[in-house]
C-alpha cells in the first residue's frame, strides 16, 4: 500500500512538471508564423516591334523569383510564349523560332505573304514556377511591313516665286518612315522650308529659283528600294495679280500617344502672300524652341506630346483680301498606369477577400483579372467591384496563387501581380490586417486571436436554437441563444454558410458581442443553403451549432438588366443606342422601353424598341442626356440597367450673337462689343467670334477673330472720318454661325483730348410744366476735350435723387413722372473716359395740376433758340410693370413691359435690356446684373429664403433709360444645407445621469428653423436607425438627456429642420458620463467635446479578451531541489483532493439557482436601449420597420417654467394626467427604448395668453393601449398635471414614449365651453369639428421598399371664430378666466362697468378693437 502511495506521488510529481512544458509545446506549434511570401516578377516584358519579312525578330522576356543575396537557389521559371491568346508549339527541330535561355523569343526568319501570315499577332510571354504559380507578361504587337506599293504618285506642277506647293507620295502607312525624297536623282535636304509630311507627300514652301527639277519618291524596304515616278516641279514669276487664298492641304483629325511627336499639316496659296498663324481653342499658339514649331510655311510641328496638347486646333490663313480657316482635333491618348495596385494577402478558408486595382490612362482603360495565368470568369464566388477590383467570397484551398491586373486601352496596356497564401485555420493572421479585406472579413480577423491564440481555458459549446426569423428573395435573418456552456464573456459569433451543391464556405461575423442575430444578404432567389453558427469567446472557436437548411423565396420571373448598354451620339440631335439581351430573362422578352431624360430636368421620357438598337431622334443639340433601358416579358417590367449618359455632337450657331454695339474709340480705332448667342442657339462650346468689317459701301472685307471668352475687339489701324459696318459671328468647332446685321460707325475727323474730364456745359435752361420738365442745353465752349455723353441729375430739393445717361448729340431732354406744384433741383454734366467734369445747377418748380398749357407757347420757339440747337430724337422710356415671380428657392423669374415697343411688344431693333438686383442684407448689398434681349429673365443662383429687389432698365445704342420701378420676391425655403454649429454637452449639477446638451443654430438653415433632432449612441459606428433620437420643438438651443447610464462614453450628433425637411447631421461629440452618483467626481471624469470620426480609435475603450494588459506570464521552475517540491507536493495532495470532491458536490447542487440568478442579473443590466421590466421586452415584429414611424414632436423643456412649445395639439387641463408612481420608475427607464427616423415633425407655436383655458378640475386616467399621457416631470422640472392658475402658464404634457408601436399618445376631447384662435398649420391639423380623424404617418423613404401607413387618431382643432363673433362674445371669454393675475398678460385690464357715458363707451370701444387685432395678429401668425 505504502508503495502504491509513493507510485501515486511521483505520478502527481511528473504531471507538474510535464503539463506546462507540453503546454508551452503545443502553443508554440500552433502559433507558427505563415510563410513569407515569395517574390516573382518580369524584369523584362516585351514591346510593340515592326517586324520586316525575311529578317529576324525578337521579343524579349525574362522572369525572376526570389531574392538573389537571401535565396541564391531560388527555382528558376518556366517561360512558354502565346500567340493570339494560344500557347506557341515550339518543336526542337523548329529552327525558325525558339525561346533563348533568357526567356526572349527569337524569329530568325520572319515569314508574311498576302494568303499566310503566321508570324504577325499579339504575344505574350507566360512564366511558371511549379511551387509557386504563374504569371503573364503584357502584351505585344508584331507588325510586319508590306511590300511598298504607292497609292498616288507626284505630278508636274509649277509654282509661283515665293508660292507653297505640294507634291504627292502615298506609301503604306507602316512604310511612311522608310520614304525619302530625291531631286535629279540626289538625296534631298529637308528644312524649315522643304517639309516632308506625315503620308509621305513633300510641301515646297517660299519658292525659290533653286527648287526646280525633277523630284521622285523612294521607299528604301529590306530588299530593292522601290521608287516613284519622276515629276518636274516649274517655278514661275510673280506677276501680281490676286489669287484667292487655297488650302493645299488642311490638317485632319489624328489620335496619338503621349510622348511622341506630331506634324500638323497646313499648306496655303494665294496673293497676295498670306499670314498663317494657328489657335488651340480661344488662345493663340506661340512658337516656343523645343515644344511648338511653324515649318513649311504654315504647318505646326509638336514635339513630346502631353495631355495638354490635346484640342481643337485652327489654322488661319490672312490676307488683305479674305481669311480662310481649317480646324483639325487632337487627341492624345494616355497609356494606362496604376495609381494603386494588388497587394499580396494571407487569408483563412472560408473568408471574403478582395484585390484592389487602381489604373487610369486616356481612353477609360478596361481591366481584367488572370488567376495563375488564366482568365478569371466572374461568377457568384469571383465578382469584379468597381470595375477595377477582384472579390473572392468563400475562399477554398485551390484559391492560392498569382493574381494579376491587367489594364489596356488602345495607347497600351500594363500588369502587375499579387500573391494569395491560404493559411491553416490554427497559423495566426499577421497583424495589422491587409488593406484589402473586405467589411465582412476585416471583423474576422482585426483580434487576431479568434480560434488561432494560445488558448488559456475552454472554449464555448455550440449555439442553441439557430432558426431563420426572416426569409426573403435574397436575403435570410437568423437568430439563435447563446451556448449552454459560454465559459466565458463577450461571446461574438461567426455563420458560416454555402450554397447547396458548392463546396466554397463563407463566413459573417456578428458587429459587436453579445449580438445574437445576423442578416445574410445578395444570396440567389429560389435557392437552398446551408447555415451554421459558431461562438467565440477569448480563448478561441467553439463548437458548431447544427447545420441549417433553408431556401430563399422564389422570385417574380421578371427580365434581368440589359448589359452593355452603349450610346454613341450620331449627329447633333440623334444618338444611337445599342444593347445585349439580359442574361436572366426569365422568358421571352417581348419589348424593350428606353427612358431618356436631359440633364437638369426632372421630366423622364420613354419610347419603346423593339430589337437590341434604338435612335433617339429630335434631341437638343449639344445636350447631355441621361439614357436607361427596361425590359419587358409577360410578367411585366425588368430591372433597369444603370443610367448612362452621352452627349450629342454640336453644331455651327443657329443664331448671331446678341445686342451688337459699336463705339468710336477715337479717329483710328472703333470698339465693337457683343454678347453671346442665346444658350439654347449656341449648339456647343463657343471657341471664338468672328469679326468682319468693310469700310463704307465696299464689298471687299477685313476679319479678326477672338478667344471665346472675349466679347469686345478694339477695331484699329482705320481712317479719319471714314464710316465702317460691323457684324459679328459665333464659331464652334463645326464652324462659324449665322452673323448680325451689319452696324455703321463712323470714325473723328481728329483727335480730341481726354487726358481731362470735360468742362461745365455752357448753358443749362429748364422749362417746367404740370409732369415734366424739359431741360436743353449747349456744349462746353472747349470743343477740344472729348464728350462722350451727358449725366441728367434731378430730385425734390436735390439733384442726387435720380440720375439719366444721354449720348454726346443730344441737347435736350424731357424728364417725366414728376409731381405737381414741387420744387426740383436739376443738374448736368458732361462726361468722358476719364470721368464726369464740373456740374451746371439749375431748378424750377412744376405747375400746378389745374394750371393750363400756354397755347401761345410753341416748344419749337423754346428749343431752335441762337444757343441751342435741337434735334428730335425719342427719348428711351424706362420699362414699366416689372414683376418678381418666384419659382424655387433659387430660382426668380423677372418680367416687364416697354411701353416704347409697338402693342405686340415685339422687339425688332438692337435694343436690349439689364437686370439689376440685391438682397436686403445690410452686409451684402453688391448689384448683380444681367443682360437679355427679352422682355423676361430667369435669376438663378440666388439663396434661399432671401428677400430680392429687382429693377430693369432698357439700352439702345448710346441711350439708355432710367432704372425702373422696384419689384421683390422673397426666395422660397429649401432644406439646411449645413449643420448645427459648437455643439457642446455638459454634466447637469448634481444629477450624473442627466446631461445638457447645448449648441448654436446651422449657418445656412434656408428657412425657419422648427426644431432640431438630436441622435446618441454608445456605437459611434453603429448604422443611423440605430441611434436614439431626441427631437426639439422650436428654435431652442439646448436640451437635457436623462436616465444616462453611468461611467458610458456616449455619442451625439444634432440634426436641424425646418418646413421643407431635414439637413445634414453635425459632426459625432463623445461625452462620458461620470462613475459614480457623486457630483464631485463629475468634474474628474467628463471628457471633452471633440468631433469623433465613424471608425476612429477615440476615447479609449476597456481591454477586450485581444488585450495583453493582465495576462500572467509563465516562469520557470527556479533552481529549488526536487526534494522540497516532493515535500510539498505530498502534503498538499491529499488536502487538494478532499476539498475538490467536496467544492465539486457543493457547485453542483447550487447550478442550477445560480443560473436563475444570473439569467435574471442580464435581463436588468442589458443594453441602455432596453430598459424596463421583463414584460416590457416583448420580441419585436419582424414585419415592422420601426424607423419608418413618426416621432410625435413632444419634448420635456429644462426651463423651470416651460414654454409651451412641446405639444403641436391645444389641450385643456382635463387632457393632462398625472404620472402613476407604480409607472414612473419605469417610464423613465424605458425612455429610451425606441429608435426613431424623424422627418418633418410639425412646428407649433405657442398659444396666446387670451386663449389660455380656465382651471379646472383634473381627470387623470392612465391610456389602456400602455402608454402614458401625463407629466414626467423629475426634480427639476415641475409636474404640469396640477394647477396652473399660480404659475401663470398653460400645463404642459411631456410625455415620452415608451414602446416604438406606442409613441403616439390620444389625448382628451377639448372642453366643450372652450375656444380657442386657431393654431398654425401643422400635418396633424388640417380639418376642423370635433370629430376624430385618421391621419397617416410620415416616414423615410428607402430604396424598394414600401409599408403600409400606420393610422394614428388625433383630435381635430377647433374651429377659428369669426371677428364678429369675437366682439360678440368677449365678455362672456374673459368673464370665464380664473381671477389669476397671471392670466391677464395685458398691463392694462379692459373694465366692464354697467353703464357707459359717449366717451367712455368709445374708449372702451377702442380698447376692445386693441384687443382684437392682437388676436387676429396671433391666429394669423
Amino acid at each position: 500500500m505504502a508503495e502504491r502511495g509513493a507510485r501515486l506521488l511521483l505520478s502527481l510529481l511528473c504531471l507538474t512538471f510535464l503539463y506546462p512544458a507540453t503546454t508551452v509545446s503545443r502553443h508554440a506549434d500552433k502559433g507558427t508564423a505563415a510563410r513569407p511570401f515569395s517574390p516573382f516578377w518580369f524584369s523584362v516584358e516585351p514591346w510593340d516591334t515592326l517586324a520586316v519579312r525575311g529578317a529576324p525578330a525578337l521579343l524579349n522576356c525574362s522572369a525572376h523569383s526570389g531574392d538573389p543575396a537571401s535565396e541564391p537557389t531560388a527555382p528558376q521559371a518556366r517561360v512558354e510564349w502565346k500567340k493570339d491568346g494560344t500557347f506557341l508549339s515550339l518543336a526542337p527541330d523548329d529552327g525558325r523560332r525558339r525561346v533563348l535561355p533568357d526567356g526572349s523569343l527569337l524569329i530568325s526568319s520572319v515569314v508574311h505573304s498576302k494568303h499566310n501570315k503566321p508570324d504577325e499577332g499579339t504575344y505574350q510571354c507566360v512564366a511558371t514556377i511549379d511551387s509557386l504559380g504563374t504569371i503573364a507578361s503584357r502584351t505585344a504587337r508584331l507588325t510586319v511591313a508590306g511590300m511598298p506599293r504607292f497609292s498616288s504618285q507626284p505630278t508636274a506642277a509649277s509654282i509661283r516665286l515665293g508660292d507653297s506647293q505640294v507634291l504627292a507620295c502615298d506609301v503604306n502607312p507602316d512604310l511612311v518612315p522608310l520614304a525619302r525624297w530625291e531631286r535629279e536623282r540626289e538625296p534631298l535636304e529637308l528644312s524649315s522650308r522643304l517639309v516632308q509630311l506625315p503620308n509621305g507627300a513633300l510641301v515646297v514652301s517660299n519658292a525659290s529659283e533653286a527648287d526646280a527639277g525633277l523630284y521622285r519618291c523612294m521607299v528604301e524596304n529590306a530588299g530593292p528600294a522601290k521608287t516613284s515616278e519622276e515629276a518636274q516641279l516649274t517655278i514661275l514669276p510673280e506677276t501680281g495679280e490676286e489669287r484667292e487664298l487655297e488650302f493645299l492641304v488642311e490638317p485632319l483629325p489624328v489620335t496619338k500617344v503621349v510622348g511622341a511627336s506630331l506634324l500638323l499639316p497646313c499648306v496655303v496659296t494665294g496673293y497676295p502672300a498670306p499670314y498663317v498663324r494657328w489657335m488651340v481653342g480661344d488662345k493663340l499658339v506661340e512658337e516656343s524652341e523645343g515644344k511648338l514649331e511653324l515649318v513649311g510655311g504654315g504647318s505646326l510641328l509638336i514635339y513630346n506630346l502631353t495631355e495638354e496638347d490635346a484640342g481643337v486646333y485652327s489654322c488661319m490663313a490672312d490676307n488683305t483680301n479674305n481669311t480662310i480657316e481649317a480646324k483639325a482635333e487632337l487627341t492624345v491618348q494616355v497609356p494606362p498606369e496604376f495609381l494603386k495596385r494588388p497587394a499580396n494577402i494571407y487569408a483563412h478558408e472560408s473568408m471574403d477577400i478582395m484585390f484592389q486595382c487602381e489604373v487610369t490612362g486616356s481612353p477609360a482603360p478596361t481591366v481584367k483579372w488572370v488567376k495563375n495565368g488564366d482568365a478569371v470568369i466572374p461568377s457568384d464566388y469571383f465578382k469584379i467591384i468597381n470595375e477595377h477590383n477582384l472579390q473572392v467570397l468563400g475562399l477554398v484551398k485551390s484559391d492560392e496563387g498569382f493574381y494579376q491586373c491587367l489594364a489596356e486601352n488602345d495607347a497600351g496596356n500594363v500588369q502587375s501581380s499579387a500573391q494569395l497564401i491560404i493559411l491553416e485555420h490554427d497559423v495566426a493572421l499577421p497583424t495589422p490586417p491587409p488593406p484589402s479585406l473586405t467589411p465582412d472579413t476585416t471583423d474576422h480577423v482585426t483580434p487576431g486571436s479568434r480560434g488561432v491564440a494560445n488558448p488559456t481555458g475552454p472554449t464555448p459549446s455550440a449555439p442553441r436554437d439557430v432558426v431563420a426569423s426572416l426569409v426573403s428573395t435574397r436575403f435570410i435573418k437568423l437568430t439563435w441563444r447563446p451556448p449552454a456552456e459560454p465559459n466565458g464573456e463577450d461571446l461574438t459569433y461567426s455563420v458560416y454558410f454555402n450554397q447547396e451543391g458548392t463546396n466554397r464556405e463563407r463566413i459573417l461575423n456578428t458587429s459587436r458581442p453579445g449580438e445574437m442575430q445576423v442578416t445574410i444578404q445578395n444570396l440567389m432567389p429560389d435557392s437552398k443553403y446551408k447555415f451554421r453558427v459558431v461562438a467565440h469567446n477569448k480563448n478561441g472557436l467553439g463548437e458548431s451549432s447544427a447545420v441549417l437548411k433553408v431556401a430563399t423565396q422564389g422570385e417574380v420571373q421578371v427580365p434581368g438588366p440589359a448589359p452593355n448598354l452603349q450610346a454613341v451620339s450620331t449627329t447633333p440631335t440623334s444618338v444611337t443606342l445599342s444593347w445585349d439581351t439580359p442574361l436572366t430573362g426569365n422568358g421571352d422578352v417581348l419589348t424593350y422601353k428606353v427612358y431618356y431624360m436631359e440633364k437638369g430636368l426632372d421630366l423622364e421620357q420613354d419610347i419603346d424598341a423593339g430589337a437590341l438598337s434604338y435612335t433617339l431622334m429630335g434631341l437638343k443639340k449639344f445636350t447631355e442626356y441621361s439614357i436607361r433601358v427596361v425590359a419587358f416579358n409577360k410578367h411585366g417590367p425588368g430591372v433597369s440597367t444603370a443610367d448612362i449618359t452621352v452627349t450629342t455632337l454640336s453644331d455651327v450657331p443657329s443664331a448671331p450673337p446678341q445686342n451688337l454695339t459699336v463705339e468710336v474709340h477715337n479717329s483710328k480705332s472703333i470698339m465693337v462689343r457683343w454678347q453671346p448667342p442665346p444658350p439654347g442657339a449656341q449648339n456647343g462650346e463657343i471657341t471664338g467670334y468672328k469679326i468682319r468689317y468693310r469700310k463704307g459701301t465696299r464689298k471687299s472685307e477685313a476679319a479678326e477673330t477672338t478667344g471665346g471668352t472675349q466679347l469686345f475687339q478694339l477695331i484699329d489701324g482705320l481712317e479719319r472720318g471714314t464710316e465702317y459696318t460691323f457684324r459679328v459671328s459665333a464659331i464652334t468647332v463645326n464652324g462659324s454661325g449665322p452673323a448680325t446685321e451689319w452696324s455703321t460707325a463712323e470714325t473723328f475727323e481728329s483727335d480730341l483730348d481726354e487726358s481731362r474730364v470735360p468742362d461745365i456745359p455752357s448753358s443749362l435752361h429748364v422749362r417746367p410744366l404740370v409732369n415734366s420738365i424739359v431741360v436743353s442745353w449747349t456744349p462746353p465752349e472747349n470743343q477740344d476735350m472729348v464728350v462722350r455723353g451727358y449725366t441728367i441729375g434731378y430730385g425734390i430739393g436735390s439733384p442726387h435723387a435720380q440720375t439719366i445717361k444721354v449720348d454726346y448729340k443730344q441737347r435736350y431732354y424731357s424728364i417725366e413722372n414728376l409731381d405737381p406744384s414741387s420744387h426740383y433741383v436739376i443738374t448736368l454734366k458732361a462726361f468722358n473716359n476719364m470721368g464726369e467734369g464740373i456740374p451746371v445747377y439749375e431748378s424750377a418748380i412744376t405747375r400746378p395740376q389745374s394750371d393750363p398749357i400756354d397755347p401761345d407757347v410753341d416748344l419749337y420757339e423754346l428749343f431752335h433758340a441762337p444757343y441751342t440747337p435741337v434735334p428730335d430724337p425719342t427719348p428711351m422710356l424706362p420699362p414699366v410693370g416689372v414683376q418678381a415671380s418666384v419659382l424655387s428657392h433659387d430660382t426668380i423669374k423677372v418680367t416687364w413691359a416697354d411701353n416704347s415697343l409697338p402693342k405686340n411688344q415685339k422687339i425688332t431693333d438692337a435694343r436690349y435690356y439689364t437686370v439689376r438686383w440685391k438682397t436686403n442684407i445690410p452686409a451684402n448689398t453688391k448689384l448683380k446684373t444681367a443682360n437679355t434681349t427679352n422682355l423676361s429673365h430667369m435669376v438663378t443662383g440666388l439663396k434661399p429664403n432671401t428677400l430680392y429687389e429687382f429693377s430693369v432698365m432698357v439700352t439702345k445704342g448710346r441711350r439708355t433709360s432710367t432704372w425702373s420701378m422696384t419689384a421683390q420676391g422673397t426666395t422660397f425655403e429649401t432644406i439646411p444645407s449645413s449643420s448645427p454649429k459648437d455643439v457642446t454637452v455638459v454634466s447637469k449639477e448634481l444629477k450624473p445621469r442627466t446631461i445638457i446638451v447645448n449648441w448654436q443654430p446651422p449657418s445656412e438653415a434656408n428657412g425657419k428653423i422648427t426644431g432640431y433632432i438630436i441622435y446618441y449612441s454608445t456605437d459611434v459606428n453603429a448604422e443611423v436607425h440605430d441611434w436614439v433620437i431626441e427631437p426639439v420643438v422650436g428654435n431652442r438651443l439646448t436640451h437635457q438627456i436623462q436616465e444616462l447610464t453611468l461611467d458610458t462614453t456616449y455619442y451625439f450628433k444634432i440634426q436641424a429642420r425646418n418646413s421643407k425637411g431635414m439637413g445634414p447631421m453635425s459632426e459625432a461629440v463623445h461625452f462620458r458620463t461620470p462613475k459614480t452618483e457623486s457630483s464631485d467626481k463629475m468634474a474628474n471624469d467628463q471628457a471633452s467635446n471633440l468631433p469623433v470620426k465613424p471608425g476612429s480609435n477615440q476615447p479609449p475603450l476597456d481591454h477586450g479578451f485581444g488585450s495583453p494588459h493582465g495576462k500572467p506570464g509563465i516562469t520557470g521552475s527556479g533552481d529549488n531541489h526536487i526534494l522540497v517540491i516532493v515535500v510539498i507536493i505530498s502534503v498538499g495532495a491529499f488536502t487538494i483532493i478532499v476539498v475538490v470532491v467536496g467544492a465539486f458536490l457543493c457547485t453542483r447542487r447550487t447550478t442550477s439557482h445560480q443560473k436563475k440568478k444570473r439569467a435574471a442579473s442580464k435581463s436588468s443590466n442589458s443594453s441602455h436601449k432596453y430598459k424596463g421590466n421583463s414584460k416590457d421586452l416583448k420580441p419585436p415584429d419582424l414585419w415592422i420597420h420601426h424607423e419608418r414611424l413618426e416621432l410625435k414632436p413632444i419634448d420635456k423643456s429644462p426651463e423651470p417654467n416651460p414654454v409651451m412649445t412641446d405639444t403641436p395639439i391645444p389641450r385643456t387641463s382635463q387632457d393632462i394626467n398625472p404620472v402613476d408612481p407604480s409607472l414612473d420608475n419605469s417610464l423613465l427607464q424605458r425612455r429610451n427604448s425606441y429608435r426613431e427616423s424623424v422627418r418633418n415633425t410639425p412646428s407649433t407655436e405657442p398659444l396666446p395668453p387670451q386663449a389660455q383655458p380656465p382651471c379646472q378640475a383634473e381627470h387623470q386616467h392612465p391610456d389602456p393601449e400602455g402608454s402614458y399621457q401625463g407629466s414626467t416631470a423629475t426634480d427639476d422640472e415641475p409636474s404640469a398635471s396640477g394647477s396652473y392658475c399660480s404659475a401663470g402658464q398653460p400645463p404642459t404634457a411631456h410625455v415620452r414614449p415608451t414602446h416604438p408601436l406606442k409613441s403616439f399618445a390620444v389625448p382628451a376631447n377639448p372642453a366643450a365651453n372652450f375656444e380657442s384662435p386657431a393654431l398654425p398649420s401643422t400635418p396633424l391639423l388640417t380639418q376642423t369639428g370635433p370629430q376624430l380623424h385618421s391621419v397617416k404617418t410620415a416616414s423615410i423613404g428607402t430604396l424598394g421598399r414600401v409599408r403600409p401607413p400606420m393610422p394614428v387618431t388625433v383630435p381635430s382643432a377647433p374651429d377659428v371664430p369669426e371677428t364678429s363673433k369675437m366682439l360678440e362674445d368677449v365678455d362672456s371669454v374673459l368673464a370665464s378666466l380664473p381671477s389669476c393675475s397671471s392670466l391677464a398678460p395685458r398691463s392694462n385690464p379692459v373694465p366692464f362697468p354697467q353703464s357707459y357715458e359717449p366717451d367712455e363707451l368709445t374708449e372702451e370701444m377702442a380698447h376692445l378693437e386693441d384687443l382684437m387685432k392682437d388676436l387676429n395678429a396671433i391666429t394669423t401668425a
